[in-house]
């Protein structure tokens, strides 16, 4: 087994290898899906105090099966968005090596950018139905008719609902947490005098990295969570939807200050700080792991 991973990834060359991160993915849905009900909670309730008091309110009102509500859109969502997000990352990378030089610091920023805003785009609806199953329970059945009379009403763009929150939020986060994970493991390789990041060491870096670009990001959160749920209520509500993501922003603060825009900073750090971690680390090791594999191979055919 391999102990160290290259302080310099190397490209996945093969799609197949991007099989790697889909037990991973399946692992960090199931750990952190209940956190995401949660926050969702909090957001929608402005009764819970925390994420402990949303965890047991949410559990005596609706069971404890509703911390799994939207698991199921969201394995369908993750699986690909991890495969999809990561091999461009990966390639977009290399591509951009060979042209810029591998010390470039634009690289990670322009390769995250990109890549995150790709699979953004094409897994938006699976989101939107995730947001709509953890805000209110459905049937499937019931589900689908709310879909197909949005649709039918407002068209195949109103899956998209929240796109652009989306975006401002996964986009930027991409950018700053590649950029700081770069940083932060070649910063930590310098001063633990190591040749090779060991497992800890990316471990560390994707945590680190990840809180940072998840406090800075998260009010784009929270109106992605409020434009998503505004679809739903202006269905049985008649609630008027808000125009912008902007106009988002200034009701939340007129409502709720400031601290409106950062509601719910406890789940999400506790979601998204571990689930890097885990992530990052697996990529580096698997890659590592699949380039000592194929240079055996090529060594003894």
């Amino acid at each position: 087994m391999l102990s160290k991973l290259d302080c310099k990834p190397k490209a996945i060359h093969s799609p197949k290898e991007s099989v790697l991160y889909t037990p991973v993915a399946l692992w960090i849905i199931c750990v952190f899906v209940r956190v995401g009900t949660a926050k969702a909670g909090i957001r929608k309730n402005g009764h819970f105090n925390g994420t402990l008091d949303a965890f047991v309110k949410i559990i005596k009102v609706e069971g404890i099966k509703s911390l799994w509500s939207g698991f199921p859109p969201t394995l369908i969502m993750a699986l690909p968005t991890t495969v999809i997000y990561f091999t461009c990352y990966d390639q977009l990378s290399e591509a951009l090596k060979s042209r810029l030089g591998k010390d470039n610091d634009h690289i990670p920023i322009v390769a995250g950018s990109l890549s995150r805003f790709g699979s953004v785009t094409v897994m938006s609806p699976l989101e939107l139905i995730r947001t709509r199953m953890q805000y209110r329970k459905l049937s499937y059945k019931q589900l689908h008719m709310c879909i197909s009379s949005k649709v039918a009403r407002d068209g195949w763009l109103s899956l998209w609902r929240g796109w652009s929150s989306t975006v401002l939020r996964d986009v930027p986060f991409s950018a700053m947490y590649w950029y700081n994970y770069e940083r932060f493991k070649k910063m930590m390789c310098k001063n633990l005098g190591a040749h090779e990041p060991t497992f800890f060491i990316a471990f560390t870096s994707g945590a680190a990295s990840g809180s940072i670009a998840a406090v800075i990001t998260l009010p784009f959160d929270v109106v992605k969570t409020h434009r998503q749920t505004e679809l739903w209520e202006s269905e049985t509500l008649k609630i008027p939807q808000s125009a912008s993501t902007w106009a988002v922003m200034r009701k939340i603060v007129t409502k709720n200050g400031i601290a409106g825009l950062f509601a719910g900073i406890g789940p999400r750090l506790f979601k998204v700080a571990p689930a890097c971690a885990i992530m990052i680390s697996t990529y580096e090791y698997g890659k590592s792991f699949f380039s000592h594999l194929n240079e055996k191979s090529n060594q003894h055919p």
